[in-house]
């Protein structure tokens, strides 16, 4: 019995002496910035049947979607202020030139998956914005789409009208 005390309290003794702290680095090892040749990053984003393929680089803010400026593609400004919430999240407004091709789906949609392209993007080019951006919901696919007709009635739900004679 005294064999099994004693070597328990060894076994403490050794616990105590391995638990010792560990003195971590100052930040936390963040990955690599994901950053091609000609000082891009690149990323895919998503929205309904959006599709959207964004580069963004170092710049003045200028944002080129399909070939057109932001202002010509996207007329309504709800859906210009949508490009510019990364940024404003990230504080890095005009700071970056994004360029972008679109397809797919209508404009709301398009400039949804714009909008996540652009985080993503944001997010491989300097992986320390992570936490703003995730905690805005902006690297999250909002993945709701429509919902398809079914037979028997008019719409997705909607039934046709009644009459009774």
């Amino acid at each position: 019995m005294s064999d099994n005390a004693r070597s328990l309290e060894d076994l403490k003794d050794a616990l105590k002496e391995s638990d010792a702290p560990v003195v971590a680095d100052e930040k936390e090892a963040l990955p690599e910035p994901k950053i091609d040749a000609l000082g891009r990053a690149y990323a895919t984003g998503k929205r309904k049947d959006a599709v959207a393929r964004v580069w963004i680089k170092r710049g003045s803010g200028k944002i080129t979607v399909n070939g057109r400026e932001q202002e010509v593609y996207f007329a309504r400004p709800v859906l210009r202020m949508m490009l510019q919430q990364p940024f404003e999240v990230a504080e890095r407004k005009n700071e970056f030139d994004v360029i972008c091709t679109v397809k797919g789906g209508g404009l709301s949609g398009q400039a949804g998956a714009v909008r996540h392209g652009i985080s993503k993007a944001l997010n491989l080019y300097e992986p320390a914005l992570r936490g703003p951006l995730k905690a805005a919901g902006f690297l999250t696919r909002d993945s709701r789409v429509v919902e398809r007709k079914k037979y028997g009635r008019k719409k997705a739900r909607r039934s046709f009208q009644f009459s009774k004679r």
